[in-house]
């Protein structure tokens, strides 16, 4: 039998995993989804401190911030206090115990509110005497520092508390490191005032983006969730791309595009779109690794789909400076184009490759019927509105929020009533938790690296290492990048690269410009989403690939395994962040319209070819030879350059021409090549 009959006629029956089984899976492969399950007086305390930290937040944002030390410590220490009574110290063990608040971390979360409440009740006095450190402040500092690392372990991970703790440990024994990463060491003092009595550390530009853009935009994600946004976008999905060719694949990838607007983790996505569109996918035929590895590299790439991108997309805009959000979302547009149109290429020719259909009619939902809620999009189109017409980006989330509510209110099923205000903001201020946590954990690393002068240190080292040779410091960047974000949240990543490789990067991109010179945007902005693309492209870079991870918990296939589908799958984003340092035209920096459309046109082409070299198919099967020619050709089209757009397109037709004047040739199938 055929292996495209023995895959439609005897499809696997999978359903749909229930809300239990996504809880674990999350559980399992996200530590912010690792939280105790609290009953009776806590779950009413946790969940009225909870209300009050997104109260706190909307006020702010609505009337006027606190000065810079007040708003970013009540900040901290609301989420400090609540990360110790919501996440366990130990994850594994019994649920009754893990769920069950110890002793100790009632000690540590009332900690938390004395060291969040320090600086606004002693706030005159510690600007009067600005530099002097007291006993008592030295205590507050130590503990301040202590309670972040622990809460970041609990709640976001321990990779990224032990790199905190190893920057520390070389702010004080900096005198013992060889070669250009000697310094002189710091003292106590000068350490504890550095991280907690200064803007530059723990109450650094991290946790202020956390503390204003971020919180409010997790707030307007919470409640468009709680509109059934998130349904809607897949059944959107399906409405529109279930009929096509491997359609419920192509269903994964539109459906996830969508839910990263309102999704800044990988493996949330991962497990909410992905529990109703990999079963199926496996049902009408596609291998659990290739079902898991689809959903995967497509939810991924939710943090990159403008307009509302990772929390480290906010931080971009304090970083470079001189930038507005909207800037980094325009920029980010054409990469996130290519990046799910690569995917979508690769998964249709793999369903043609091995005959796999769409949706029947009977399968599909009527469309009409999902039209109507269409409106549920308007808060979206509402926000990218806000920011093209130059609305502060925290204003922006606001009326995004209003909008939401107003929204809601044009269907009975839709209607948020004002329990379901009060959950939204629960649980909007419960997904801050660890983007709270995360942040002021980089701040930790930042102040190291700007009072030891190591981020100069170990750019100059990097652009050494390279020779000055611009390819191979990208190469270097994308390995730390990518070896830091195996085990560290986007965010942190972001903050670490962006400190220590981005720098590297914008000194070459400046060679041929005057000495003194300022850093153009197109160079600036290039460099911070090479590190930010690289960063997120961890979640599914085998070995430790958690969104693939995630993925094979729904699947039940391979880990590894589906990490390997997923990095293939992804392999535009490998590519791309190359390709726009080298020529920002993709990134819609001082380009003409005429320009955007060849570089579109060129770059999907240039995504084609690639798919069927990595594939194996186009209008037949690929050859070896040509496999390597559809590579190469598609890489000349992706580069933005007018000779290798010339010599791509020419390989491309060429290829194109030979595909599908031969197609007939192939039509009794020889044995197919192994499935990616």
């Amino acid at each position: 039998m055929s292996e495209k009959l023995e895959r439609n006629e005897q499809p696997e029956q999978f359903e749909q995993l229930t809300d239990e089984e996504q809880r674990e899976i999350l559980e399992k492969y996200d530590p912010e989804s690792n939280t105790r399950h609290l009953q009776g007086v806590m779950l009413k305390v946790v969940f009225f401190g909870l209300l009050a930290f997104s109260l706190f937040q909307l006020y702010t944002a609505i009337f006027q911030q606190f000065t810079a030390y007040i708003q970013r410590s009540i900040h901290l220490g609301f989420a400090l206090s609540l990360i110790f009574l919501l996440f366990p110290a130990i994850k594994r063990g019994s649920k009754l115990k893990r769920n069950k608040i110890p002793f100790y971390d009632y000690i540590l979360s009332i900690l938390s509110v004395g060291v969040g409440l320090y600086w606004p009740i002693m706030y005159n006095d510690l600007v009067f005497r600005v530099g002097n450190v007291t006993p008592l402040d030295l205590i507050v500092g130590v503990l301040a520092i202590l309670l972040v690392l622990e809460a970041t372990r609990r709640a976001v991970g321990l990779p990224i508390t032990i790199i905190a703790s190893i920057f520390i440990i070389y702010m004080f024994f900096g005198r013992y490191f060889p070669g250009f990463l000697a310094h002189r060491g710091q003292e106590l003092e000068s350490v504890v005032q550095l991280m907690f009595f200064t803007t530059d550390g723990i109450l650094g530009t991290p946790l202020s983006v956390s503390a204003t853009f971020i919180f409010v935009f997790l707030l307007f994600g919470a409640f468009l969730v709680k509109t059934g946004v998130g349904q809607y976008f897949n059944d959107l999905a399906v409405a529109f791309a279930g009929h096509l060719i491997g359609g419920p694949a192509k269903v994964a990838i539109f459906s996830s595009a969508l839910q990263g607007t309102i999704s800044g983790s990988s493996v949330a996505n991962v497990v909410t779109s992905g529990s109703y569109t990999i079963p199926m996918m496996k049902k009408l035929g596609y291998k659990k690794e290739f079902a898991g590895g689809v959903e995967a590299a497509a939810s991924t790439g939710g943090q990159i789909m403008p307009p509302i991108m990772g929390a480290a997309a906010f931080l971009m805009v304090e970083f470079i400076g001189g930038i507005k959000y909207w800037d980094i979302a325009k920029a980010a547009a054409i990469p996130a184009l290519l990046y799910f149109t690569g995917i979508w290429i690769m998964t249709h020719f793999e369903a043609k490759r091995v005959g796999l259909r769409g949706l029947s009619k009977e399968e599909m939902p009527n469309r009409k019927e999902v039209l109507k809620k269409i409106y549920l999009l308007l808060p979206i189109v509402g926000i990218i509105l806000f920011l093209l017409t130059g609305v502060p980006t925290m204003r922006a989330a606001l009326y995004g929020i209003l909008l939401t509510i107003l929204v809601s209110a044009f269907n009975k099923e839709t209607r948020l009533g004002f329990k379901d205000i009060i959950e939204a903001l629960v649980d909007g201020a419960r997904t801050a938790l660890a983007v709270a946590a995360a942040t002021a954990a980089a701040g930790i690393i930042v102040g190291v690296v700007v009072k030891t002068g190591l981020g100069l240190s170990l750019a100059n080292g990097l652009v050494s290492a390279s020779g000055g040779n611009i390819l191979l410091t990208l190469f270097l960047t994308m390995i730390a990048a990518i070896v830091l974000g195996m085990g560290s949240p986007t965010t942190a990543n972001y903050v670490i690269t962006s400190t220590i490789a981005a720098p590297a990067i914008i000194t070459l991109l400046m060679l041929d410009l005057p000495e003194g010179a300022a850093v153009p945007m197109a160079v600036a902005l290039s460099a911070h989403l090479f590190v930010f693309y690289f960063g997120i492209i961890a979640d599914i870079t085998p070995p430790v690939a958690l969104a693939a991870f995630a993925a094979s918990g729904v699947s039940g296939g391979d880990p590894i395994k589906t990490g390997v589908v997923s990095a293939k799958l992804a392999i535009s984003a490998f590519i791309i962040p190359y390709m726009f340092v080298l020529s920002p035209e993709l990134l819609m920096i001082d380009t003409t319209i005429p320009q955007l459309i060849w570089v579109l046109i060129t770059a999907i082409s240039g995504m084609i070819s690639i798919g069927a070299g990595m594939i194996g198919y186009w209008y037949r099967d690929v050859k070896w030879y040509e496999r390597i020619l559809a590579v190469i050709a598609g890489l000349l089209l992706i580069y933005p350059e007018g000779l290798s757009d010339i010599i791509g397109l020419v390989m491309f037709i060429t290829l194109f021409a030979i595909q599908y004047f031969t197609r007939d040739k192939s039509h009794d199938k020889k044995k197919a090549v192994p499935a990616i």
